[in-house]
């Protein structure tokens, strides 16, 4: 890992930002011969090879090649240059090439629906796209009047670097364009500056870095900027870094069991996964610490997790020393805040749980708030709002939209939340998923955490709601709907009656709102979206009309 010295000398660079980090590894004399990158062998390179692991030589290699080639395009500075694949590597090197030109790569996730990704392309006014051999075809449409279309077959050195390479960024440049997670429908473009996107991790150098920073498997999606800021910290660190393009927790285990990482990042729907798998099977001795962003996780997933591996800590003489099981740090973020808001840490014997994500990261501030924007008291549930120097500076083309989400001076992040008199935040659910019943309001999310925790023969479990055509009851509607779990469970002969039963025990004991029914459903009958998030609008839609065509 970085030196003390090292450490200063980044800490001290001023032109140092997410735009320029490779460039300033070599600026700073770091070796060329390092192994930095390894990736799962999906990229293919423009010697027509699938490296497994490139040395910073390399690295700056294969991006001077395609930096050449969008330079050769007439790629410029400030131009957008749409990205969408598969493989996460394809997606960093993109990143690194358009951005030592001063460009602005647009990333695009393969698993949105073709007609949804070339709109979203549209409205970035793309000049360009490279594609994986899957996806040439969706953006191979004239209405996008694209300058080029090309997978990375096509891309090979074309001459000569601007004079201006590596470009030089004011920290107020846009560097990326990612996407939300589209729970909505059209994901929304979220730009980060050459500041914001490294300003939280320039933050944590600040204070300290541990061991478990050592070796970092990386199972965010390849198109989401947290995976990019990500690997640019374990750069800086000279931490060796693995991206991996699948984010199935089977593929994140066996990922793990070959590259031996020391912390792992994902999202929770990847830690569920996981969790549900026989892990006292699995060869995870190496993990010293799980990271999580965007939703929130739930206590059942994080307290098998927490059970593997081993991290050190301060024992009753002062004295470092490791221990049996990991430590599992939940961080509530989005694409928006370009970094976790919230942390709260857990470990074998924690108990911070039922919804509780914290308080906020030291350099932002965050409030539970009314409709009119005034703060709320603890106990009282409202919007969480949040302010943050790693905030997008707004979404592309889309002022309208990101304004509206503003409120009292902060950004809403679209949670439901409260606070403990602590100063404590719990994630309570997205205000479009909350359901108002003749019971009461049921947080989805909470309902599910406490279900989870109290039964723990379920995989895992989805609430939602089913409403009267034209009658909308979620947290901004007045009407009244269903209340629904879906239960991912064995079929040990129980029905759907039992189920019912024993889920609205376990809530009532507890003081939720009861349910309408349980039902078991299997793992692929979860809609989820292009990050991994459940969908749980159009799991609502699907499960009306199977309730309406008679289905059980």
């Amino acid at each position: 890992m970085i030196s003390k010295a090292e450490r200063a000398q980044v800490l001290n660079d001023g032109t140092l930002g997410a735009g320029n980090v490779i460039h300033r590894l070599k600026a700073y004399g770091r070796s060329m011969d390092d192994d930095v990158l390894w990736t799962d062998g999906t990229w293919l390179a423009p010697d027509g090879t699938h490296p497994e692991v490139l040395t910073l030589g390399e690295l700056h290699a294969a991006v001077e090649a395609y930096a050449s080639w969008f330079h050769a395009r007439g790629v410029k500075p400030r131009d957008p240059v749409a990205i969408q694949t598969r493989s996460s590597t394809e997606f960093a090197v993109n990143f690194l090439a358009l951005t030592s030109l001063g460009a602005i790569p647009s990333f695009v996730n393969g698993n949105l629906r073709p007609e949804i990704a070339r709109e979203y392309i549209r409205r970035q006014g793309a000049v360009g796209a490279v594609a994986d051999v899957e996806h040439h075809p969706t953006l191979a449409h004239d209405d996008l009047e694209l300058g080029f279309l090309v997978t990375a077959q096509d891309i090979t050195a074309s001459g000569p670097l601007p004079e201006s390479y590596p470009y030089s960024h004011h920290k107020t440049d846009p560097i990326i364009i990612s996407h939300s997670s589209g729970t909505t429908g059209m994901p929304k473009a979220v730009p980060h500056t050459h500041e914001t996107l490294l300003y939280a991790q320039l933050h944590r150098l600040r204070l300290s870095v541990g061991a478990a920073m050592g070796r970092l498997l990386v199972a965010l999606p390849g198109s989401h900027n947290a995976a990019i800021s990500v690997m640019l910290f374990g750069f800086l660190l000279r931490s060796p870094v693995k991206l991996l393009s699948s984010q199935r927790g089977v593929d994140v285990l066996d990922a793990a069991e070959g590259f031996h990482p020391t912390t792992i990042f994902a999202f929770a729907g990847t830690y569920g996964e996981m969790a549900a798998e026989d892990l006292s099977a699995r060869d995870l001795d190496s993990v010293e610490a799980w990271y999580n962003t965007g939703d929130a996780a739930h206590e059942a997933h994080v307290r098998e997790l927490i059970a593997q591996g081993s991290h050190e800590t301060v024992g009753e003489d002062f004295q470092r020393v490791r221990v049996a099981g990991s430590v599992f740090t939940d961080g509530l973020g989005s694409s928006e805040t370009g970094y976790s808001i919230f942390h709260n840490g857990h470990k074998p014997g924690s108990a911070a749980y039922g919804r509780c994500i914290g308080k906020p990261i030291s350099f932002a501030e965050a409030a539970v708030l009314s409709e009119d924007g005034e703060p709320l008291p603890p106990g009282v549930v409202g919007r969480l709002g949040v302010r943050s120097p790693t905030l997008t500076p707004g979404y592309w083309n889309d002022s309208l939209t990101f304004h509206r989400l503003r409120l009292g001076g902060y950004w809403l992040t679209g949670d439901l939340s409260m606070q403990d008199e602590q100063g404590n935040f719990y994630h309570l659910d997205r205000a479009p998923d909350a359901i108002r019943t003749a019971e009461g309001i049921v947080f989805s999310t909470r309902t599910e955490e406490l279900l989870l925790a109290e039964l723990p023969v379920l995989a895992d479990c989805t609430v939602v709601g089913v409403a009267p055509e034209g009658v909308r009851a979620d947290w901004d509607g007045d009407g009244l709907a269903d209340a629904y779990v879906l239960l991912q469970v064995a079929d040990d002969g129980t029905d759907d009656a039992k189920w019912t039963e024993l889920v609205n025990e376990v809530l009532r004991a507890k003081g939720f709102p009861t349910l309408t029914r349980a039902l078991r459903m299997d793992a692929t009958d979860v809609v989820k979206g292009a990050t991994g998030k459940v969908l749980k609008r159009l799991m609502r839609e699907r499960f009306q009309e199977q309730l309406s065509g008679g289905g059980r």
